[in-house]
């Protein structure tokens, strides 16, 4: 009887955050993955391979072999992102930014990748949502991450006070984002929405130099001007 051939890896490699040295935030694991896989799924092809250019100079661009996972992407066509793996090679799987899986479309390749029996390797890299959550003095035991809120103004207000309710009910922070240019607009929604004495952070640019992490109560910040127009950000609540 033939041996049955051994399937790659898929690996999850993290990317920065933002325009910065991927070496001041990503582990040698990185850099080592990226070394000897040549297959990638990726969001944006461009992007993904400057970032490689970035870990490794060296690697010679035509050896790499892309397949472009997005919101554009035909649901029949991610079986066949996985097919490498099944070929015996290991594959890397990216995010456009921070971890992929996390707030991400890659987690439909997992899911994939763990019902045909390959192996999942996860890397070390950084999570805007994590990172946001360690600096924020929220409560980390427990939290819940709810993606982007409702468009619609009076959707959105509802959500706000729903989140704020289940804060307050569970003692639970509430972790959510929004398309980076309507940041100062969803930041003036919380400050008419939420009650005075629910505590908010805002953590921007995270690992970048203009970082930015902050956490009062609503009524305080009433008082501060910050500009969050297209810079990436975390927004938490906590009623407590």
């Amino acid at each position: 009887m033939k041996p049955e051939m051994l399937k790659g890896k898929l690996y999850l490699i993290p990317t920065t955050l933002g325009e910065m040295n991927p070496h001041d935030v990503l582990p040698q694991s990185v850099r080592r993955a990226i070394d000897f896989i040549n297959h990638y799924i990726v969001e944006n092809e461009k992007t993904a391979r400057r970032f490689i250019k970035s870990i490794n100079a060296e690697k010679t661009q035509s050896s790499l072999i892309l397949a472009t996972l997005n919101k554009h992407t035909e649901i029949t066509e991610h079986i066949a992102m996985l097919d490498p793996c099944l070929n015996g090679i290991n594959v890397g799987l990216m995010s456009e930014a921070g971890c992929p899986g996390v707030a991400d479309p890659g987690a439909v390749i997992v899911k994939i990748a763990h019902e045909k029996g390959i192996q999942v390797i996860p890397l070390v890299g950084p999570s805007s949502i994590l990172m946001a959550m360690m600096g924020s003095g929220m409560n980390g035991q427990s939290f819940a991450f709810n993606g982007y809120l409702p468009i619609d103004k009076g959707d959105k207000k509802s959500a706000l006070k729903n989140f704020e309710k289940l804060s307050n009910d569970k003692n639970q922070s509430q972790i959510f984002i929004e398309t980076p240019y309507r940041n100062n607009k969803l930041f003036e929604d919380l400050l008419q929405t939420l009650q005075p004495n629910t505590h908010l952070c805002i953590a921007t640019d995270i690992t970048m130099p203009s970082e930015y992490i902050k956490t009062h109560r609503v009524t305080e910040w009433k008082k501060i001007k910050v500009d969050l127009h297209n810079r990436p950000t975390i927004f938490i609540i906590h009623k407590m």
